[in-house]
């Protein structure tokens, strides 16, 4: 549902309009059946909650997608970028945004942390084939901490921070596929509101 502009210009988000839908809802459905009010009532309420439920502080990483403007070259791509960042929440969210050089083709993430897990520091960076051959993980006796290095391949792939082995790899791209895009997550309940309310009133 793409968003609206209200009467002072602004653009209303898909929540806000749900919301204003749920404040006039208690005169538009004085001319149905008891019964049916209150299960349209139910559904607009199970939406507004989960709009309510969303953090403003909830970056969802996932979705990044680099604004259609021209590149610099054919195959241009970006990363997550951060030097030393003291965690993988930082790191992606004050990531530098800018294409990545002509003569790299990977993302590059070092991740080193303690023996508990607790992330010291992260290091993101746009990367050539040869700097991804030390990928993996090893311990640091002298410092007492874990780094575990990984690769991959595709427009800012570097979301996650590798922590194992399992995960401390070069991912190279697969072949590409006409696979959608994921759905947001506020679409499916949104969808599933909207349905049942329809079959309700019919």
């Amino acid at each position: 549902m793409a968003a609206s502009e209200d009467g002072s210009g602004k653009l209303k988000s898909p929540c806000q309009e749900i919301t204003g839908v749920a404040t006039g809802l208690h005169t538009s459905t004085m001319l149905f059946p008891v019964a049916v009010r209150h299960a349209a009532v139910l559904q607009v309420l199970l939406l507004v909650t989960t709009c309510e439920g969303e953090d403003a502080n909830d970056i969802d990483f996932y979705n990044v997608m680099p604004p259609l403007d021209a590149t610099p070259f054919p195959k241009s791509f970006k990363c997550f970028t951060c030097e030393r960042a003291s965690d993988n929440y930082n790191c992606n969210r004050w990531a530098e945004d800018k294409w990545c050089p002509q003569s790299t083709k990977f993302c590059m993430t070092v991740h080193h942390f303690t023996s508990h897990g607790r992330s010291r520091s992260v290091t993101k960076r746009c990367a050539a084939r040869e700097d991804c051959h030390v990928v993996g993980c090893r311990h640091h006796r002298d410092t007492g901490h874990t780094e575990c290095v990984s690769c991959c391949e595709g427009m800012v792939c570097n979301v996650e921070v590798p922590t194992n082995h399992s995960n401390a790899v070069f991912a190279m791209a697969q072949a590409h596929s006409a696979s959608a895009p994921p759905t947001p997550a506020w679409r499916v309940p949104l969808l599933l509101t909207s349905v049942s309310m329809v079959l309700v009133l019919l």
